[in-house]
């Protein structure tokens, strides 16, 4: 009987050390857990703002009629490398016509990560492109051996603000490079304009052209970590524009670009194939990196958003396509805007909600960067040299010197200021479709957890961690960044 008195103590003795010892793990947990709640929401004056502080609490299995969004922080997926924009001709012209305190606020706003959105990645263009007041050129008529090559040109506006940028981003910001077409003079269309081919015999030449660029700009004091091959090479544009197809792209980077590269001690260069729309982003990939020829050479695959030209959705599951089939290449969103620029329009809130919607989606099916296409235009969506006017996140009235920030900045925000170079995606699932989620863990342990609400309606939900949940609301019309400590 003694001995079993001694082994029912010595139960009670461990059950109470087990039962103290699952309350103190408890509120380890729930200290490390706290949520501090970032929002931004139409007809309010929430923009990225600090909106409360919440707890975690023990939570059983929950209803279906319970709204949730459920984060596994243990199930990790890409390592996200970076938010920007582009530095285009157009938006370093806007920047050179401001005030200097304005240009300094614009830098600020966009680049430092505690009072501005935190850009930590940048791409810019190879010659002229339509976001420039004029064409030009980097080498003279028909001088195939470069030997005329000058940035000139950009001396006067784009290198100054890229530098600016570079120095505001605390003198690091990877960038990468795109060409809108190659000199008129080496096409079949003898034309800068309007599509037209890369004629055969200047294949060596335009690769050599692309040596020229990076060299020229990295003895200026601009790294540059990257480049596509052809900014939207299926587009016959009324702006410089150049067509491949997927064989052609795929041969001049096995035997003309790649070579070229590796020859010229850039093989570390990041090379982007496609750099064109999700519609066709799987055929342009697999016919390039199912050669093992070219594939050797691409970092990864870009893509942008206008396949919705067509009338189609946005078409994420093609991403996703990529992502699966090609594990060891990346993805990366090279270039997205609102078209058709309407001053009347600039406080619309749908400008911002097709950002979010994109990021949150191409974040979940595998990108690990994303750019925007111009950080800033002037009060008329441009310059632009033939008319093709657009939104950016941010516009300047050049004529008073003000800034307008539309709702596309904040919403890149919720993003860019919170998820940082290095961090890794985790599954974020969402029990219903008028809440849209992606979550990152940061290398600092912290949880970013992005909650979209593109509806009218404000929907309660609970924000659900293995066993654990907190009580949120989302606004209408909102997005939320929620960091988990």
């Amino acid at each position: 009987m003694r001995k079993f008195a001694l082994i029912g103590l010595l139960l009670v003795a461990y059950t109470g050390y087990a039962k103290s010892e699952a309350l103190t793990n408890r509120k380890d947990s729930t200290t490390r857990k706290g949520i501090t709640v970032y929002t931004t929401a139409e007809n309010t004056k929430l923009r990225l703002t600090e909106t409360g502080t919440l707890s975690f609490a023990p939570a059983k299995q929950p209803l279906e009629t319970e709204v949730c969004i459920f984060v596994d922080p243990a199930k990790r997926f890409q390592t996200f490398m970076g938010i920007g924009g582009a530095l285009t001709d157009a938006a370093a012209e806007t920047w050179a016509k401001l005030p200097n305190q304005k240009r300094a606020e614009l830098m600020k706003a966009y680049y430092d990560p505690v009072n501005g959105i935190g850009y930590t990645l940048a791409r810019t263009n190879i010659q002229s492109c339509d976001f420039s007041s004029d064409t030009y050129s980097y080498v003279k008529e028909n001088d195939s051996l470069l030997r005329t090559f000058s940035v000139e040109h950009d001396m006067q506006y784009r290198i100054p603000f890229i530098k600016a940028a570079i120095s505001a981003a605390g003198g690091k910001l990877p960038l990468y490079v795109s060409p809108w077409s190659p000199p008129g003079w080496m096409k079949d269309n003898n034309d800068v304009l309007h599509g037209g081919k890369l004629l055969p015999q200047y294949y060596q030449s335009w690769a050599n052209f692309f040596v020229k660029f990076i060299k020229t700009y990295e003895s200026l004091g601009i790294p540059i970590w990257g480049l596509s091959v052809q900014n939207e090479p299926m587009a016959k544009q009324k702006w410089e524009s150049c067509n491949y197809t997927a064989e052609e792209e795929r041969d001049f980077i096995k035997r003309y670009l790649g070579p070229t590269l590796q020859k010229q001690g850039m093989a570390s260069k990041k090379l982007i194939a496609w750099d064109h729309n999700r519609d066709q982003v799987y055929q342009r990939a697999s016919t390039i990196l199912e050669d093992p020829a070219a594939a050797k050479y691409v970092w990864g695959i870009g893509y942008h958003w206008y396949e919705t030209w067509t009338g189609s959705s946005m078409m994420f599951d093609n991403v996703r396509r990529v992502a699966e089939t090609f594990p060891d290449k990346n993805l990366i969103f090279t270039e997205g805007c609102i078209e058709s620029f309407k001053r009347e329009r600039i406080n619309e809130w749908f400008i911002g909600e097709r950002y979010g919607h994109s990021m949150v989606n191409d974040f979940n099916n595998g990108t690990v960067a994303w750019t925007d296409w111009n950080i800033l235009l002037d009060e008329n969506g441009g310059p632009n040299h033939v008319g093709n006017f657009c939104f950016a996140p941010v516009h300047a009235d050049t004529k008073t010197g003000e800034l307008i920030y539309t709702n596309a900045y904040y919403y890149l925000g919720h993003f860019s200021k919170f998820i940082r170079p290095g961090a890794k995606r985790v599954i974020a699932s969402s029990n219903r479709t008028d809440l849209q989620t992606t979550a990152f863990i940061n290398k600092d342990g912290k949880l970013a957890v992005v909650v979209l609400n593109m509806s009218g309606k404000e929907i309660p939900y609970k924000l659900w961690i293995k066993g654990e949940a907190a009580t949120v609301s989302s606004l209408p019309h909102s997005i939320a960044t929620l960091i988990i400590e």
